[in-house]
């Protein structure tokens, strides 16, 4: 079959590009094949990306220099209209270094990572630790004037726990099968606004024990295996830490507390030297297009988020569904012109409450009822919850958008988004690599990545079923996020189908069918009392 498919790539290549545009649907699929999977770039590209430039930080220097390594790229495939789209993010944050040893009773360098948006110790912090776990304000009574002078763990130690399931797995038939269910409408969902209020009480937190004469503050990481992560969200202007903010090793963490709680409190020092930059709000995705040949006839689109988190390169996530983009604009700037034009994104935001992708619905699609000033990840978890949608002119222009971002594992199906009426369309569309093991169209939906409030305003965008490999177990925003977990083979798969299926979208006489625009919903249960704690 790959011999067939070259030499039929190859006879294609030759022809005029009239006579190559009048060939067949599958003829033209055929050329994607050939060039995603014997002529791929993805894994040079990621190299250059993670080894090269390394970690992205949403409104980082680094990103910024992706950002031109990226548009240089688009313009060397010769697409168009390629540039960034700025939008209002928040506070610029950059890390230089940081060290973190305890030094009595014995010297031993621990791992650790700041929490992304600390302020930077000046210069050597070095105080005893105290175990006083807090999550709410309810906690501090238990805790005044006891703290002045230390360096405070916030977290509860735990007692560690060892794997009981392998950490890389591909998925089986059936739990793919599981995945085709239809969830029914809620009428509320708190989820993203519980997420806000826990991931912010850092602030809070950090102002008591600034007041209380802390010195600085460490949590612990949520994984073992000395794997550490260094999330942090107080990026908006207003909401500020008070204390520096570190991350350590759960093994160290624990070390620490055993020997604060016997009556032996260690000592440890703590170094962070991190910049923030608070005259320029604004972070930028970038756009590029291969423009179509009607003008009329709208366009499809493809995305990844191209941020990533500090501890490691960002290769899972989501350097891998980047250069799958990436991937797919350089095989398809060799097609014909297509029918529409095809746009490529690489988001920015995404870890920070998917403001890159919610910036350009705002900017290009539809709005909400929503205060304009609300910002970061308030304006998140705000988001859903306003009401009405208000669409612009460009709503209708947008045929399909299809997502990458649930870490390198090959494509293995799509997900229908409860949307009934657009699966036999996506099948279609999928069925030329089910021999690549591309082969379901499941009516599920799946959240937390930048097609989500593109669905939330009724918009077509979809999120590609994908093999979890080690994602979930131990590679998702950890410090070994690097090209190592990126499987070659996989990422080349992704970029083929990814190609394939804007293509076809892009050419298609069906368009997608849309659900109908989303209306403020009634009431499902009619007889739930709130629970107060959730407020």
């Amino acid at each position: 079959m790959r011999t067939i498919l070259l030499a039929g790539a190859a006879a294609l290549a030759t022809l005029p590009l009239s006579m190559a545009g009048a060939q067949s649907t599958d003829a033209q699929i055929d050329k994607v094949i050939a060039e995603g999977l014997s002529h791929s770039g993805a894994m040079a590209n990621a190299s250059e990306l993670m080894d090269g430039i390394g970690p992205r930080l949403s409104h980082s220097e680094n990103i910024e220099r992706a950002r031109d390594w990226a548009i240089a790229k688009f313009n060397g495939y010769g697409l168009s209209n390629v540039h960034r789209e700025p939008f209002r993010f928040g506070v610029a944050w950059n890390l230089d270094s940081w060290s973190a040893s305890m030094v009595s009773p014995r010297p031993l360098v621990m791992r650790a990572i700041p929490v992304a948006w600390s302020p930077a110790t000046s210069g050597m912090l070095r105080a005893p630790v105290i175990l006083a776990p807090m999550s709410k304000k309810e906690h501090f009574d238990a805790w005044r004037g006891k703290l002045a002078g230390k360096i405070v763990m916030v977290s509860l130690p735990g007692t560690g726990s060892e794997p009981d399931k392998p950490a890389f797995r591909r998925l089986e038939a059936a739990e793919i099968a599981k995945k085709d269910h239809f969830d029914l409408p809620a009428d509320e969902d708190d989820d993203d606004a519980r997420f806000v209020k826990r991931v912010l009480f850092a602030k809070e937190l950090s102002e008591f024990l600034k007041s209380e004469g802390a010195v600085g503050m460490v949590r612990i990481s949520y994984r073992d295996g000395g794997l550490l992560h260094g999330e942090g969200y107080n990026l908006s202007p207003d909401q500020g830490l008070a204390l520096p903010f570190m991350e350590l090793a759960a093994e160290d963490y624990r070390r620490l507390a055993r020997l604060e709680v016997t009556g032996k409190a260690p000592t440890m020092e703590m170094a962070i030297a991190a910049r923030f930059d608070r005259t320029n709000l604004d972070d930028a995705n970038v756009i590029a297009d291969i423009p179509g040949r009607d003008p009329k006839a709208g366009y499809v689109m493809a995305g990844g988020h191209f941020d990533s988190w500090i501890a490691a390169d960002g290769a899972s996530d989501n350097g891998a569904g980047s250069v799958v983009v990436m991937e797919a604009a350089r095989i398809l700037a060799k097609m014909p012109r297509p029918r529409r034009t095809i746009r490529f994104a690489l988001w920015s935001g995404e870890e920070q409450g998917l403001l890159g992708s919610i910036a350009y619905i705002e900017q290009h699609m539809a709005t909400r009822g929503l205060d304009p000033n609300v910002a970061g990840l308030d304006r998140m978890a705000q988001w859903t919850a306003a009401w009405p949608i208000t669409t612009k002119p460009g709503y209708s222009e947008m045929k399909a958008y299809f997502n990458l971002d649930n870490g390198s594992g090959k494509i293995r199906g799509i997900y229908g988004e409860g949307n009934i009426a657009a699966i036999p369309t996506l099948q279609k569309w999928l069925k030329p690599f089910a021999s690549m093991g591309a082969t379901d169209v499941v009516a599920g939906r799946t959240g937390g990545t930048d097609h989500q409030y593109m669905q939330a305003v009724g918009l077509p965008a979809y999120q590609f079923v994908q093999d979890p490999l080690d994602y979930g177990s131990r590679v998702h925003h950890s410090s070994i996020d690097t090209v190592d977990h990126m499987k070659v083979d996989d990422i080349r798969q992704a970029a083929t189908i990814m190609a394939g299926m804007l293509w076809q979208a892009a050419n298609s006489e069906v368009e997608l069918p849309r659900p109908p625009l989303p209306l403020k919903p009634g009431k499902a249960d009619p007889f739930k009392v709130q629970d107060p704690d959730d407020n």
